[in-house]
């Protein structure tokens, strides 16, 4: 019992020698990877950045994009370039969120324009055939909205905000 209040005196009263695996800092630290946007520069860099349409050093948006341009020192907004999200109404509906690793993989042709002649004109063209709603040329007699558009109306349809096309 001695020997242990001997030892533990000994390691109060005295320095404990330590072995540091880490390298030292000596006081230094490295700042890259802290970003401070904005707080670099001086006043008069900063003021170019403000006066100037192209200034010596650029402004950071921290990868914001614009929503429009400058033009004579005024800021326009573009319309297109404000993101459109659209978003579907998922009220009612009874799928969740997950879909597991053990589902079987899903391998699907790819649509061709056969595909889509079959899901959207052949059903009509056999309706109007077996009623004989065809003139001599195979052209239907009464034209639905689909079949009566001219090819610069449907490809502007296609390439509307919100069709499929992407």
């Amino acid at each position: 019992m001695n020997n242990c209040f001997k030892l533990l005196s000994l390691s109060v009263k005295g320095n404990v020698r330590a072995i540091s695996t880490t390298a030292p800092v000596a006081g230094k630290r490295n700042f890259r990877k802290f970003n401070v946007y904005g707080k670099r520069g001086t006043r008069v860099v900063k003021e170019a950045q403000r006066t100037m349409a192209n200034p010596p050093v650029a402004i950071q948006k921290r990868g914001v994009r614009d929503t429009g341009i400058t033009i004579n020192g005024q800021f326009v907004e573009i319309p297109e370039k404000i993101p459109e999200i659209i978003v579907p109404d998922l009220t009612g509906c009874k799928l969740k969120p997950y879909v597991s690793y053990k589902a079987p993989e899903v391998v699907q042709s790819e649509f061709t324009s056969l595909d889509l002649f079959n899901a959207i004109y052949s059903e009509k063209i056999l309706a109007d055939y077996k009623a004989g709603k065809l003139e001599a040329d195979g052209s239907a007699k009464e034209p639905s909205d689909n079949e009566q558009l001219t090819p610069e109306i449907a490809l502007l349809r296609a390439r509307k905000t919100g069709s499929d096309i992407f």
